[in-house]
């Protein structure tokens, strides 16, 4: 794919969205992975299917889709299980991301991937989203209304910070107020244009 591909990752809580809206108000087309999982498991896809005959009729919920957060907390501690979901959901999720990659009309495209954990594919720019460890627990514990041990346990089974750090081109740290997002997006976007163009 010839086209400037970023990739915009950073752990729980640390303003991913935020960051990825502000590139689509810009004009850029930005391509969730989140929503590429959800596509995935429509009500009648074969996806779905399997989950149902894996793990259950619990798995659905009364408007008829997968129950997410039923799915998430019954393959969080069984590493087998996740194993075998990964292994039925990722190459569908790779799938669904290439055929909108290939619709893409922005001078470069974003991929947001909460779980990247590796650089290479069709991704030739990694932006990091970074804020510190306590700010990830508190803002997920007020987002999803969850415990801390909950919010520690979800931090903990991501990527470590260091390691994502270590597979970053450009970092936006995200402390602050939404309003202080701005320049530093308008910055990242003028040089991906300029390496766009190049």
């Amino acid at each position: 794919m010839s086209k400037l591909i970023v990739a915009v990752t950073g752990g729980i809580g640390s303003g991913k969205t935020a960051v990825s809206d502000r590139f689509s108000n810009l004009g850029v087309d930005v391509i969730d992975l989140d929503t590429a999982s959800r596509a995935i498991v429509e009500p009648g896809s074969q996806a779905l299917k399997e989950i149902i005959c894996r793990f259950g009729d619990g798995m659905i919920g009364v408007d008829g889709r997968l129950d997410r957060k039923a799915l998430r907390q019954l393959v969080f501690d069984k590493p087998a299980e996740r194993r075998w979901l990964e292994k039925l959901t990722h190459p569908l999720i790779n799938e669904w991301t290439l055929r909108q990659l290939h619709s893409v009309r922005s001078k470069y495209a974003m991929v947001v991937n909460p779980l990247l954990r590796a650089r290479g594919g069709y991704v030739n720019r990694v932006l990091v989203v970074d804020v510190p460890v306590e700010v990830q627990i508190k803002r997920t514990m007020e987002r999803d209304m969850v415990a801390r041990k909950e919010a520690q346990a979800i931090v903990n089974s991501q990527l470590d910070r260091t390691d994502r750090l270590a597979l970053a081109d450009d970092v936006i740290a995200n402390e602050g107020s939404l309003i202080m997002l701005d320049p530093k997006v308008r910055t990242l976007h003028k040089r991906y244009v300029d390496i766009a163009n190049a």
